[in-house]
């Protein structure tokens, strides 16, 4: 492997880290129940897991809010903005041509969230609707391909999209289920219309060919797996231990 510029060495592991002491969380605010701020603090369930993997390297998470798209293309990566990316990221094979991913860490699959007053229980029943997509993701790549008879507009990010819908500007907004039933119960007049079968699964990014960090990212997610901290961070953000 090619030593890897600009980097510091942990005595721990030999892991690159971008700043010594710290593992640098490159991800992209807000998107509850992933990563979100509450009282001043990024929290939730992407952070927990990070943090079980600063843990294992015996250093400290640092968060660091950057632009979705350039996670996923490397750009982050590549200009040493972080270590990882835990950002509710879909493994696909195009983002892989650009980072590594760890192992799977969360089945994800698509879901609808509309206004109480105006719903849709299947994809025709989008017919006309203004489905709102966040950008560089794969909720919008599937409301492109499938809604043909529905007008597709994208939004920078998941809070901009939700509030498109509910300022009228949109009937509906394509997410990923878990953020979209998080806000559908937290908020009144709204609900989750239908989900979307997809079979994604999260991953943890890393810069392409780091495989050291690879090797602990994927070794602390099976140890918490293994020793239950997965289900009690599970439980803590979603409610229910994971079926």
């Amino acid at each position: 492997m090619e030593a890897i510029p600009n980097l510091q060495r942990l005595p721990k592991g030999g892991v690159p880290l971008v700043e010594e002491g710290k593992l640098t969380t490159c991800t992209h605010l807000s998107y509850q129940p992933f990563q979100f701020e509450k009282d001043g603090e990024v929290v939730g369930f992407d952070v927990d897991i990070v943090d079980a993997v600063a843990k294992k390297l015996g250093v400290e998470q640092e968060i660091v809010n950057v632009p979705f798209e350039p996670i996923t293309a490397g750009a982050s990566f590549a200009q040493d903005q972080c270590d990882v990316a835990a950002a509710a990221m879909t493994i696909t094979p195009e983002r892989e041509e650009a980072i590594d991913f760890s192992d799977p860490y969360f089945p994800a699959n698509q879901a609808i969230l509309t206004r109480d007053d105006k719903t849709a229980d299947d994809e025709a029943g989008l017919k006309d609707f203004k489905v709102a997509a966040q950008a560089g993701t794969t909720g919008l790549d599937y409301a492109t391909e499938h809604f043909k008879d529905a007008e597709v507009i994208t939004y920078e990010d998941l809070p901009l999209s939700l509030e498109a819908l509910k300022n009228g500007q949109a009937d509906a907004v394509i997410n990923d289920n878990g953020v979209l039933y998080d806000y559908a119960a937290n908020n009144d007049g709204f609900a989750v219309g239908f989900d979307i079968d997809t079979g994604e699964h999260y991953g943890i990014g890393m810069k392409k060919g780091n495989a050291e960090m690879k090797k602990a990212v994927d070794d602390t997610l099976k140890e918490i797996k293994d020793n239950g901290e997965y289900d009690s961070i599970y439980e803590k953000w979603f409610g229910d231990a994971p079926k």
